[in-house]
């Protein structure tokens, strides 16, 4: 049996069932076919992995005192950072990704604060964005500096944009031609994977945490490069009067049901279409599953997936969504 992996998601490569995963016409391939199709056709296959396997690697990685880049989507951070962080007592940089997606006129120095208020256990906070090459020669020398061997860790949920930067660190500052696969679906990378930088620094990129909760496990794939962000976000705010409701595409209803005037700026990709209703008697996506959020000032409604809501004042709003996916408060990230 092989025990050769992917260099793209690191699964064991096979040539006995072309329906498992690992699959390849010859063993001596470095791409299993799932890969190749997407590096070369855009094909994307989903692999349904479960999160106790991911758990198990990230508890391996928990053994070693080897330091970690935690990477997390600004437009998506995860409801509670703290549960990696718990099984992690590694050294570890918390590297907020995607800057790009956000408007510029947010201050890097606002963003790290917000995540410094929580009292997480962090050496340091970064900010990059690898679309721009943002912070990415700060982030190697602080890679540099905290390192504890030559292996450094890369965990966080899927679709946080891990493998994509370590692409972008493999041509910063490698003469590696390894590339590690991408795509906007979960589960593209499905087992650890060693990218030797140089002689003192090998990146091992990890599984992402699945979200069963986030929205974009439950849409096609269509509607999945609308939800995905290509560049900076352009905010939407509208100003509601009790009983006026957002629509977004048909994914999310937003009804704001009391209080005074107030404002709602949709930090969400400029590709997904919204509007506007003032008539409280339209029955659109009712059907969905409701949630009531009594909001105080100063909050924030996140949908796990498509990014977030700010609401200025307090109020009550009823959210519809999909019964499988999560929405939240939170403080205000912005």
């Amino acid at each position: 049996m092989s025990s050769k992996k992917c260099s793209g998601c690191g699964i064991v490569l096979q040539s006995e069932n072309m329906l498992q995963e690992g699959y390849v016409l010859n063993l001596e391939d470095d791409l299993c076919q799932r890969c190749f199709r997407m590096k070369n056709y855009g094909e994307y296959q989903v692999v349904t992995k479960s999160n106790e396997e991911y758990l198990e690697i990230i508890k391996s990685v928990g053994k070693t005192k080897d330091l970690v880049l935690y990477v997390t989507d600004l437009l998506n951070i995860e409801k509670d950072l703290l549960e990696l962080r718990k099984l992690l007592s590694n050294k570890m940089i918390l590297v907020l990704n995607k800057r790009d997606v956000l408007p510029r006129s947010i201050k890097d120095e606002k963003l790290i604060a917000y995540f410094e208020n929580m009292n997480i256990n962090f050496e340091e906070i970064i900010v990059v964005s690898v679309e721009k090459n943002h912070n990415i020669d700060y982030l190697m020398n602080r890679i540099k500096m905290n390192q504890t061997t030559k292996n450094v860790y890369v965990v966080g949920h899927t679709n946080a944009g891990k493998s994509t930067l370590i692409n972008k660190l493999i041509k910063n500052y490698s003469d590696n031609t390894q590339e590690l696969t991408m795509s906007p679906l979960p589960s593209t990378t499905l087992n650890t994977v060693n990218i030797v930088l140089n002689d003192y620094l090998t990146l091992i990129d990890t599984p992402g945490l699945v979200d069963t909760k986030s929205i974009v496990n439950y849409v096609d794939k269509d509607m999945l490069k609308k939800i995905s962000p290509k560049k900076e976000i352009k905010p939407r705010t509208y100003q509601l009067r009790r009983n006026q409701s957002i629509i977004i595409e048909n994914l999310v209803r937003i009804d704001y049901k009391e209080g005074e005037k107030n404002s709602f700026t949709l930090y969400i990709s400029n590709d997904l279409k919204t509007k506007r209703f003032i008539n409280p008697n339209h029955s659109d996506l009712k059907y969905l599953s409701k949630t009531v959020y009594d909001m105080k000032y100063g909050e924030d409604i996140v949908i796990n997936g498509l990014g977030f809501i700010k609401v200025v004042n307090s109020g009550v709003v009823d959210i519809y969504l999909d019964k499988n996916v999560e929405s939240f408060i939170r403080k205000s990230l912005i």
